[in-house]
């Protein structure tokens, strides 16, 4: 019923206009305003995946990872992300090394927050199969 769906998901903030700059500006990422009355707006992902960033009264941060953004070189976007003002968050009974970053088990991994506190990765890009 629903395989032809285009589904999107989406997550919320506290505050669309700061979290459309650090997005913007900080990630390097486009987002476009869907309605500015109702603060909505898209987050363009590569591949074409969509993401609805939408700002609640009510708002309480995501307590998982809401986005995963694979690359080739962790540590190469970490120190990147570093230079441009992004702490990466160090978490009780993971093995992290002085820059935030998992080497085990497990993909090559660090976490990082939005201006809202959701949580948000860098993880190594697996191989295709």
């Amino acid at each position: 019923m629903l395989a032809d769906s285009k589904a999107y998901s989406g997550f919320a903030v506290d505050d669309l206009d700061q979290a459309l700059a650090f997005y913007n500006d900080t990630l390097g990422l486009k987002t476009t305003i869907v309605n500015q009355e109702f603060h909505l707006a898209t987050l363009h992902l590569a591949g074409g995946r969509d993401t609805l960033i939408y700002q609640r009264p009510d708002f309480q941060p995501a307590t998982y990872t809401i986005l995963n953004f694979p690359v080739p070189d962790v540590e190469r976007v970490v120190d990147e992300l570093a230079a441009r003002g992004v702490r990466f968050e160090r978490y009780d009974g993971m093995q992290q090394d002085e820059k935030g970053i998992s080497r085990g088990p497990g993909p090559t991994i660090a976490w990082f927050t939005d201006p809202a506190g959701n949580i948000l990765s860098v993880v190594e890009e697996l191989p295709e199969r």
